[in-house]
């Protein structure tokens, strides 16, 4: 009988210990600019993987800010977080944050844009894929003509994989003369003032003789179409990605062509999830889905890649379905559209 009650004791102590542990563990979040919609999707998902856990949320906003960010890094580590997320606003500059979360013991998770280190854990979609979703939807809808590509922020490494995958599906037609790039640019910080600007730009320089545009995201998407609005050229086709809201009721009205759609939800429970198993010990390699990933830059990391969904006026009602948004905020001032709307 003392056997046995010791040994429940025992039992006993551990789970207590164990409780204690998973109420003390904090995961700190740093975000590049929490300004864009999708990220306040991705932010609710985070933080519902780390209450399922246990585990304490805190976060910072680098307002687009490289610098900024570095500071915010150093200021959740002060206050003693087990891992962190990092949404990075500059991969070339986040090195120092890297740095000092390694210097004490912390996992790092690069969080939807790479992280150029093996010591950060790449969690994402697959962008070269997302790009070839986009432009395969453009193409489809106009296999001729002059094509711009506006890319997204220079100083995320997205930008170069998406752009990648686009001029996979594009070359072949490029080739045969099909279409032809007249021009592209880079869009600072991925602001969709910024892309609406290069576009307005653009279609003065083209005299408005655009007839596709490839938009990296859906932000940037929406500078666009306000540009060809504005000339009275709104419904040539337009790619995306996210699934914003705003994105997806163009979709239904017919002025955006695809919005790659990325489940945030699904990407922020990941990045939950991850962060507390490396906090807890578990290996990079042992991260249900880990495969081993070489970067551009030659880096072998541990990554983890989700599958992204285009989204056209053909099937928005996944997207419905799926519950991403309501069939009143897709369908608002549509009227004759793609089902649900009609």
């Amino acid at each position: 009988m003392k056997i046995k009650t010791g040994f429940l004791a025992v039992v006993a102590g551990v789970a207590m210990a164990a409780s204690v542990q998973a109420a003390e563990l904090k995961v700190g979040v740093s975000w590049s600019n929490f300004q864009e919609e999708r990220w306040k999707t991705d932010e609710a998902a985070i933080k519902s993987a780390l209450e399922a856990a246990g585990a304490e949320y805190v976060s910072a906003d680098a307002q687009s800010s490289s610098s900024k960010q570095i500071s915010d890094v150093e200021s959740l580590i002060a206050q003693g977080v087990d891992a962190l997320i990092i949404l990075a606003q500059d991969a070339s500059a986040i090195g120092p944050a890297v740095q000092a979360a390694a210097d004490e013991g912390i996992p790092v998770v690069g969080y939807d844009r790479l992280i150029d280190d093996p010591r950060a854990f790449y969690l994402t979609f697959d962008n070269v894929e997302v790009g070839r979703m986009q432009a395969r939807a453009v193409l489809a809808a106009q296999p001729t003509g002059n094509y711009v590509m506006i890319k997204g922020s220079p100083t995320d490494p997205n930008a170069d994989f998406l752009r990648g995958g686009q001029q996979e599906v594009l070359q072949d037609a490029i080739d045969k003369g099909d279409i032809k790039i007249v021009a592209e640019a880079y869009t600072d910080g991925w602001l969709p003032a910024n892309a609406q600007r290069n576009m307005e730009q653009i279609l003065t320089a083209q005299d408005n003789k655009v007839d596709a545009v490839v938009a990296s995201n859906d932000g940037t998407a929406g500078g666009v179409v306000a540009a060809l609005t504005a000339q009275g050229m709104e419904g040539i086709p337009v790619s995306g990605q996210d699934g914003d809201h705003a994105a997806l009721n163009r979709v239904a009205k017919g002025t955006q062509t695809v919005s790659v759609w990325k489940d945030a939800r699904e990407l922020g429970k990941a990045a939950g999830e991850i962060a507390v198993a490396l906090a807890g010990g578990t290996a990079m390699s042992d991260i249900p889905g880990a495969v081993q990933w070489t970067s551009p830059g030659g880096t072998t990391l541990w990554a983890k890649f989700l599958a992204p969904v285009p989204i056209t006026k053909d099937n928005l009602n996944v997207v419905v379905d799926a519950g991403w948004i309501s069939k009143d905020a897709l369908c608002q001032g549509v009227t004759g559209g793609p089902a649900p709307c009609n």
